[in-house]
């Protein structure tokens, strides 16, 4: 498999609130790197997490838009809750593009996965997976239209995590296997209701294509190391989260919280690690992933030789 390196432009190029705000992380930087290993250790963490909540912007706004709603919408406005849903998604979609603060190339990712992910839902509301307790106007076979962006959020994610953190690869799987993993998966979330679930088998499937596979980060100087594996897990963990906010405001419902809310079942937590898989391919179709020959051993910052942040 061939990689390709596509560069984006940042959204500090175009965004002049956002470029004064480097400016500042470069000094802070700096002065961290003054101080010693920890604090320029201290400041990487804090830097991870910036950079996290950065890729989170789409996801988080989405689900700042479930909880707000659930607690403050009126019940009597003309446009009900789900429709205001759909609006306010598009709109967000549209900010984040005019203002630079997303590239095309997310965009196309999460108007993929928008696709994707409404078919899944007209299927699994069909056959009763969970439902949608509200009216509303725009909808496709009774599939709110705002629910394509919850699963977009995922694909906007990885999609800006890969470029804010320049992910680069050792021993990741080529495209040609890949991409029939991919699709079994998702085929598997409609065929299980009819025929034998293979899930075990995709698992497996999984774990041997992506099990030696490691993911190089750079959160500031230099690249950090994880198993790629890992990194599924984690945002499969922190996607069941969000689930769990969806339910709790009363977007969708299972069928065991008709009566009353209960946590999601951590069993869920199997079926977001699957379908992350499909989610992180669609990404690989833009972004191809990057062999990590250029990418600089990991090494703690030495506090006498600073460098400008990146």
């Amino acid at each position: 498999m061939r990689f390709v390196r596509r560069k984006t432009p940042s959204a500090a190029r175009n965004w002049p609130f956002l470029a004064g705000f480097v400016e500042t992380e470069r000094r802070l930087g700096a002065r961290a790197q003054a101080h010693g290993h920890f604090a320029a250790f201290a400041y990487e963490f804090l830097r991870f997490g910036v950079k996290q909540g950065w890729a989170c912007l789409f996801g988080g706004l989405i689900c700042v838009l479930l909880i707000g709603t659930h607690l403050f919408y009126p019940a009597s406005a003309p446009l009900s809750r789900y429709d205001f849903l759909t609006v306010a998604a598009v709109l967000i979609q549209v900010a984040l593009l005019a203002l630079g603060m997303e590239t095309w190339e997310e965009a196309k990712v999460i108007a993929l996965y928008h696709i994707v992910g409404t078919a899944m839902e007209i299927f699994k509301t069909s056959v009763g997976s969970w439902i949608y307790p509200e009216a509303s106007w725009l909808r496709i076979m009774g599939v709110p239209l705002f629910t394509g962006f919850m699963y977009a959020s995922i694909g906007s994610y990885i999609a800006r995590v890969w470029r804010l953190f320049d992910f680069r690869f050792t021993r990741h799987p080529p495209l040609m296997f890949t991409l029939p993993l991919a699709g079994a998966i998702y085929v598997n979330f409609f065929s299980h209701h009819y025929m034998a679930d293979l899930r075990a088998l995709l698992f497996i499937a999984t774990g041997l294509l992506f099990g030696a596979t490691i993911v190089h980060f750079k959160v500031w100087h230099v690249h950090r190391q994880m198993p790629l594996l890992l990194g599924f897990v984690l945002v499969s963990l922190f996607i069941w989260f969000a689930e769990n906010i969806g339910t709790a405001s009363r977007v969708w419902l299972y069928p065991n919280q008709a009566a009353g809310w209960s946590p999601v079942s951590a069993a869920k937590l199997g079926s977001w690690f699957l379908l992350m898989i499909v989610s992180y391919v669609l990404v690989t179709l833009v972004n191809r992933p990057e062999p990590c020959s250029e990418a600089e051993p990991a090494r703690p910052a030495d506090p006498a030789q600073p460098r400008p942040a990146r």
